[in-house]
């Protein structure tokens, strides 16, 4: 499936990798690239929900919405306050995915950014400037991770 991009600098949420007290290198910003709506809208309905345009809306049919799709929960909170910039260990400990993995990262149904894991993994705290709800997914892995308003994420299989 090939997608139509926005220039990051068209994006609406560029704000958050021009962040100044959490830079963005231009090497890493090249490689963060927002889709646009119908792109986007393909991800969603494929990857996750052909229902429900947002996370706060899933209901049974959804994989998100089953609880036996999370294996785990941590708190990625206490990880992005913290000065270090590295990823919360419990997260690092479930996705071992090689550095070049194509993933997006999916706030809704017409707000997902492709990237790659290893500039996620470098930036994470950037892309939870929002935090109502987003997925981590691959399309060629069937991990993925939800990221909770309240400082939780859940990790587990998507269906």
């Amino acid at each position: 499936m090939s997608h139509n991009y926005i220039p990051l600098d068209q994006y609406k949420r560029k704000w958050i990798f021009n962040h100044k007290d959490l830079p963005v290198t231009d090497e890493d910003k090249a490689l963060i690239k927002p889709l646009s709506d119908k792109s986007a809208m393909q991800v969603w309905n494929n990857l996750i929900s052909d229902k429900c345009p947002t996370p706060d809306k899933f209901s049974k049919g959804d994989w998100p919405a089953k609880p036996k799709a999370w294996s785990k929960s941590d708190n990625w909170q206490l990880a992005w306050d913290a000065e270090e910039t590295g990823l919360p260990l419990a997260l690092a400990e479930f996705i071992q995915w090689p550095g070049d993995t194509k993933i997006y990262f999916c706030y809704e149904k017409y707000q997902v950014i492709e990237t790659n894991w290893e500039v996620f993994a470098r930036n994470w705290k950037c892309f939870l400037f929002f935090d109502d709800g987003p997925l981590m997914i691959s399309n060629k892995d069937k991990q993925a991770v939800m990221f909770n308003q309240d400082g939780t994420f859940q990790m587990g299989s998507r269906g």
